[in-house]
């Protein structure tokens, strides 16, 4: 039997998400108990594409998990993250993984746009896509997709360009080692992706107001890329507004493995999937729109 914390995959953890490591990653997951719709378009361009994980027995009321993966706003592509894609549908979610557009393409706070359109199309199109009548709708990512799915959630911009409020179309949100607040820049890149000076309201944890769903944000202790502190910081705002948010920080886990421990030959790393699946089961439906109730 291979015991994965003693096989050497601890050197493709320092290359995911890079290519090559989550092609080693994606080959050990298992192949059965879902089907894969590829290539739906959301928009025009190439990099509006998003790809499908439906569980086998899905049905009517299937919750639908749209996960938004880093990269740093300028890398990243949804077939790298397969594992990510078995990893929910094994607990009965129908799983959408969506490109979005990165620079120098483009710069904030377009890929946020993209998201918030492949947000829209799933609730109108992915019951066609997939012939299922989908539930509850969660939102999830890592890194720079955690910051993207905590902008949707927590600035109701976004989803109201689109025709939605994320108080009555998000159930719950989980981050995995997103960058909250981040200010002020210091590398070359994200200035040049969020300007410099970068605007206060690029950051969730200044877009806080105690209405949006219910968050689970998740950090590591050895995480040198994106801070704990980042979770930390926007878990408290959002409690202290009067709103959802529960912090978990993992001992001896760091940026990469994070995320790797989704993947099944990998959980033994941090029990994050199922504290993922644990919290967006609790949140059934939203929370609602109502003046002072979180949502």
């Amino acid at each position: 039997m291979i015991r994965y914390r003693l096989f050497p995959l601890f050197g493709l953890l320092a290359l995911l998400p890079a290519c090559s490591g989550a092609d080693v990653v994606n080959a050990l997951v298992p192949s059965g108990g879902y089907r894969v719709i590829a290539d739906r378009a959301y928009g025009p361009d190439p990099r509006q594409r998003l790809d499908l994980y439906v569980p086998d027995g899905a049905g009517d009321g299937t919750p639908l998990l749209v996960f938004f993966y880093g990269g740093g706003w300028e890398s990243g592509a949804r077939e790298d993250y397969l594992f990510v894609g078995q990893a929910f549908a094994s607990r009965g979610y129908i799983v959408a993984i969506p490109d979005y557009r990165l620079y120098p393409q483009i710069r904030y706070p377009v890929f946020i746009e993209d998201a918030a359109a492949a947000f829209a199309w799933l609730r109108r199109e992915a019951d066609a896509a997939t012939g299922v009548g989908a539930g509850p709708v969660y939102l999830a990512g890592h890194s720079a997709g955690a910051y993207i799915a905590a902008m949707l959630a927590l600035d109701r911009r976004w989803l109201a360009a689109e025709g939605f409020a994320a108080c009555d179309s998000i159930s719950a949100v989980a981050g995995l080692a997103g960058p909250y607040d981040f200010l002020p820049l210091t590398g070359r890149t994200l200035k040049a992706i969020f300007g410099d000076p970068a605007p206060p309201a690029t950051q969730p944890v200044n877009r806080v107001d105690g209405r949006a769903p219910p968050l689970l944000l998740i950090a590591g202790t050895d995480d040198t890329t994106v801070l704990p502190r980042n979770t930390l910081a926007l878990a408290a705002a959002i409690r202290a507004a009067g709103g959802a948010a529960q912090d978990i920080v993992y001992p001896d886990i760091g940026h990469v493995a994070l995320a790797a421990s989704l993947a099944s030959p990998l959980r033994s790393l941090a029990p994050t999937l199922d504290d993922v699946d644990g919290f967006l089961r609790r949140h059934p439906k939203p929370t609602g729109c109502l003046a002072g109730a979180p949502g």
